[in-house]
């Protein structure tokens, strides 16, 4: 009796974080043990094509890899390196933001925030999202007058994230002392400069802050995708809105109707605040429904179909 062999399962690794450069990755002294690690994967998959390029040189230069930027071959074997950015599920955040209570909860908050237009920022409380740049540029705005706590309002919600961490607690300090003082000089009774959360948010919570939100402001120093940037953009389902993004995160990819900024840039970065701020409705709206086809083009259903085809190839 001869039996029918199992096809033997695929492994796939997929990358959230971006991938650097080859010159950039020598520098680790575990550099061999990570490539042995990826490359012993059937498929690799990662954010941007930047990434994936990084890693089929490395693992050229430094894993004894073979083959081009798509198929690798190592130790005999084939690897598959590919691009395959994630997503979001579009469908259901647009109809969380169709719905009566998150309209109205919408309304709310911009109405106990006295009708100022709302610049809004939601991240983990990670060094990497560059909050305190994020909010020195808003300082400096206020200073000086080009910005004013009548016309505009900071949301700030930060969510704890590996606290234990010297360089997080070392950030939540940071930027708990700027929100300290940025309120401490500017705020008037009744308007606060900066609204501060450092705790979770309810999905439904969250969406109403998108809804309230005139300006989104994602500014990471480094990222590997940015889904906050694509959630914003599915929520806008009146296409108004602007979402200034940084160029460094690899949502700036798909993005690019977004008012893109290196946010290191602190000049540039507070020029585009304020052009945000500034940009008439025809404009918003022309950026946003191009924004917003992008995001519905490409959801996380494509990105796991993508994924998973590449693993049964």
């Amino acid at each position: 009796m001869i039996r029918e062999r199992k096809p033997k399962a695929r492994i796939g690794f997929f990358l959230h974080i971006p991938f650097p450069p080859d010159e950039l990755f020598a520098w680790l002294p575990w550099r061999s043990a990570i490539l042995r690690g990826l490359l012993g994967a059937d498929v690799v998959c990662f954010q941007t094509q930047a990434s994936a390029e990084n890693f089929v040189r490395v693992a050229k230069r430094y894993g004894g890899a073979q083959g081009n930027e798509r198929d690798l071959t190592v130790d005999g074997r084939d690897v598959r390196v590919m691009a395959c950015p994630i997503s979001i599920a579009t469908r259901d955040f647009e109809q969380t933001a169709a719905l009566p209570a998150v309209q109205r909860r919408a309304a709310e908050i911009r109405r106990l925030l006295t009708g100022r237009t709302i610049l809004l920022g939601v991240d983990r409380l990670d060094y990497t999202k560059g909050i305190p740049l994020r909010l020195l540029a808003f300082e400096e705005l206020l200073k000086e007058k080009k910005l004013s706590v009548g016309q505009v309002v900071m949301i700030q919600v930060a969510v704890p994230s590996r606290e234990a961490v010297p360089g997080y607690e070392e950030t939540r300090r940071e930027v708990e002392q700027t929100v300290g003082r940025i309120n401490g000089e500017y705020s008037q009774p009744g308007r606060i400069a900066v609204h501060y959360f450092r705790r979770s948010v309810p999905r439904e919570e969250l969406v109403a802050y998108y809804l309230a939100a005139s300006v989104m402001l994602v500014t990471p120093l480094r990222d590997g995708m940015n889904l906050v940037a694509k959630e914003y953009v599915a929520c806008r389902t009146d296409n108004t809105g602007v979402l200034v993004l940084s160029e460094f995160a690899g949502a700036a990819r798909e993005l690019r109707r977004a008012l893109l900024v290196n946010p290191r840039d602190l000049e540039t970065v507070k020029k585009t605040i304020v052009q945000a701020v500034n940009m008439g409705e025809e404009e918003q709206r022309m950026r946003m429904a191009m924004l917003r086809s992008n995001v519905r083009r490409h959801d996380v259903h494509d990105w796991s179909r993508d994924f998973l085809e590449a693993m049964s190839d």
